[in-house]
C-alpha cells in the first residue's frame, strides 16, 4: 500500500527576496515537497505590495505590483488567492521567506514589534493551528508565527535583535544555521533560517529538504 499523499498549502508573499517571496526559498520548498511525493498549492493575499525595489540598484522604485500578481510568477500562474483557503482541504501549511512577508504579509519590516499581521494570513495560521496541522516557516516568516501564537519555539537564525523583540512576548527562539531546524514539537511548527544567514544555496536546500521531511512526519 502506497504513502498517503499529503496536500501542502505554500503561500507566497510575491516575487524577489528584496520586496517579495525568496525565490531559492520558495522553489526549493515545491521541490522538495514534489520529490517526497506529495502535492501542493500555492496561495498569495491579493493586495498591494508594500514596496518595489530596482535589484539593480536597491532603490525603491514609484510603482505598483499586487502580491497575487507577483507569487503566479514563482508559481508558473498556478496559484490561488489566499481568501480561497480552506484549512479542511490541506494537511500542511508552509511559508517561505523573502522582505515582502516584512512587507506584505505582516508589518513588521516598518512597525517592528509593533507590527501587525494581514488578516487572511492570520487566519490561515490560526486555523491550521487549531486543527493540529504542522506549520513550516522559512527565513523570516516565523516573525508571523511568533506574533500569531506567541508561546512557541522559533529559529530566526542568530538574530539577537529580532530574537528580543518576540521573547518579550512570550516566544522561544533558539539560534541556528541554515542547514539546521528548529522543531517545536508541542506546537508542531518547524522552522529554518535559510537566508536570515549569510548561506550557500546548497546550504538553504539543505534546512528545507530537512523541515519538509520533519513536517511530513508530523502529519
Amino acid at each position: 500500500m502506497g504513502q498517503k499523499i499529503l496536500r501542502f498549502a505554500v503561500v507566497l508573499a510575491g516575487c524577489g527576496n528584496k520586496d517579495g517571496a525568496e525565490i531559492h526559498e520558495s522553489v526549493l520548498t515545491l521541490l522538495s515537497i514534489d520529490r517526497a511525493g506529495h502535492q501542493y498549492q500555492c496561495f498569495a493575499p491579493d493586495v498591494p505590495q508594500g514596496r518595489v525595489i530596482n535589484f539593480l540598484t536597491n532603490e525603491e522604485m514609484p510603482e505598483k505590483r499586487n502580491v497575487l500578481l507577483e507569487s503566479a510568477r514563482i508559481a508558473r500562474s498556478k496559484i490561488k488567492p489566499l481568501s480561497d483557503f480552506v484549512q479542511e482541504d490541506f494537511d500542511i501549511l508552509v511559508m517561505p521567506g523573502g522582505n515582502g512577508v516584512a512587507y506584505n504579509l505582516c508589518t513588521f519590516a516598518v512597525d517592528g514589534d509593533r507590527m501587525t499581521v494581514l488578516p487572511q494570513v492570520e487566519s490561515c495560521v490560526r486555523a491550521m493551528h487549531a486543527a493540529g496541522k504542522p506549520i513550516g516557516a522559512l527565513c523570516i516568516s516565523p516573525v508571523i508565527i511568533a506574533r500569531v501564537l506567541k508561546n512557541v519555539t522559533v529559529t530566526f537564525g542568530k538574530d539577537e535583535k529580532i530574537n528580543a523583540i518576540f521573547q518579550r512576548s512570550g516566544t522561544k527562539t533558539a539560534n541556528t544555521d541554515a542547514r539546521s531546524i528548529v522543531i517545536d514539537h508541542a506546537h508542531k511548527i518547524v522552522t529554518t533560517p535559510c537566508y536570515m544567514l549569510d548561506a550557500r544555496i546548497s546550504e538553504v536546500s539543505e534546512g528545507i529538504e530537512k523541515l519538509i521531511q520533519q513536517l511530513i512526519k508530523m502529519v
